[in-house]
């Protein structure tokens, strides 16, 4: 009994996916198979016509569905058919081709980089093309989190995010997990740990290994924003791995940072030493319920004072502290009251719109280097001299500055 459910479930799936050509070449049990001929041909193809031309969360406008065309798409695009259903499922909102979308962007295979540049690009392309049509355009909100572990990141967002989607908002959430140093793997478990969001259907949860970068976020984060946007999410929320004082990278890509802290977040000297508090636009003291509230209070004070010798990093906002309880849902009202009220005062001042152009510099000269050194390592000169020169290193008959002179002027001459 439960394959046959199982198998009438797939096939329920396989009718709103593909056209009735192709579900009649799907082999399925006997069972399944007699109780269907029990059906008309002719019933059985009118359910699978309901089924497969049923609106798909494509973007809503004023309370009707409408879904966008992709005349966008380049040639390339067009002559690719597996790509081009994928661009017109991200822009019509559909969850799966966002997250393969992601799934491309993230692969290290060279063919599937060239279709990932073919895809961001008509992504582009058709959200320029859409805003030269006079289609409204509201400005997503970008907002970084970090903060040490046990903190409570993964608690406060889905409370935070329950809380935006009750409001008609449509959330995003990149959550990157720490990699590890010995064998490269994550565990990938944002998801569970926010059970009730992941099935919100106005919310997207995606989980990536940081892959051992520095800065807490993937090289390929940048990229997922883009796709989550064109998806129809307003609201993007990026979770870092909050692993000492070095995550700019985030910052780099964002509207406003925030710093989560728990209670016991450390003394004044812990609030104003060089590092990841000095790029933060909100410092958000969570856990602040029950016996620990007078230890936020104290937090909270200290961060306050702490931030008053701290450079500010716009001349339009000064850092706030906040306290709130993720498990009690106290303070989240007025933290997104904060929130909306920076993103007021920075779209106002247009220090927003110059903010993400010189975010874009700065990312691509990010590109840049990651691509010198992947060609750096990949060359084949560098390749048959790299393990003479590593021997020698580690003998100490040369330094390691001289035998990294050495593999640069022959990657330098032979390319």
């Amino acid at each position: 009994m439960i394959h046959v459910l199982s198998s009438f479930r797939f096939l329920l799936s396989m009718m709103m996916r593909f056209p009735w050509n192709a579900i009649q070449k799907i082999s399925l049990s006997k069972t399944v198979h007699r109780q269907l001929c029990l059906l008309s041909h002719s019933k059985l193809q009118e359910f699978h016509n309901n089924l497969y031309k049923r609106p798909r969360r494509h973007s809503i406008d004023n309370g009707k569905v409408q879904k966008f065309s992709s005349s966008a798409t380049n040639d390339i695009l067009e002559n690719d058919n597996t790509l081009k259903q994928l661009f017109d499922g991200i822009i019509n909102c559909e969850r799966g081709s966002l997250a393969r979308g992601i799934t491309l962007i993230e692969s290290s295979h060279p063919k599937k980089k060239q279709q990932a540049k073919i895809l961001l690009n008509s992504i582009l392309q058709y959200s320029t093309e859409k805003q030269k049509s006079g289609q409204p355009k509201k400005l997503s909100f970008r907002i970084g989190l970090s903060g040490p572990p046990g903190a409570g990141k993964s608690t406060f967002i889905e409370t935070f995010g329950k809380f935006l989607t009750a409001r008609d908002n449509k959330v995003a959430v990149l959550a990157v997990d720490p990699s590890s140093a010995t064998t490269g793997g994550s565990l990938l478990g944002d998801k569970t740990r926010m059970f009730e969001l992941s099935r919100d259907w106005n919310a997207f949860i995606r989980p990536s290994p940081s892959r051992g970068t520095l800065g807490g976020v993937t090289r390929t984060t940048n990229e997922a924003i883009l796709l989550c946007e064109a998806a129809g999410y307003n609201i993007i929320l990026i979770e870092t791995i909050g692993v000492g004082q070095s995550e700019y990278a985030v910052a780099d890509m964002v509207d406003l940072f925030c710093l989560l802290m728990p209670p016991a977040g450390g003394d004044e000297l812990q609030g104003i030493k060089k590092g990841i508090v000095e790029v933060a636009d909100l410092v958000i003291i969570n856990k602040s319920d029950g016996e620990l509230v007078p230890a936020a209070r104290r937090i909270q004070a200290e961060y306050i004072s702490a931030l008053k010798y701290s450079r500010r990093r716009s001349k339009f906002w000064k850092p706030e502290v906040t306290r709130i309880s993720s498990v009690n849902k106290e303070g989240i009202p007025e933290l997104w009251d904060l929130m909306e009220n920076f993103q007021t005062v920075m779209m106002e001042s247009d220090e927003l719109q110059k903010k993400r152009q010189l975010q874009k510099k700065i990312w691509m000269w990010s590109f840049i280097q990651n691509n010198i050194m992947d060609m750096f390592k990949t060359h084949p000169a560098v390749q048959n001299l790299i393990k003479n020169v590593e021997e020698e290193v580690v003998k100490g008959e040369i330094t390691p500055g001289t035998g990294a002179d050495l593999l640069l002027t022959k990657f330098i001459k032979e390319s």
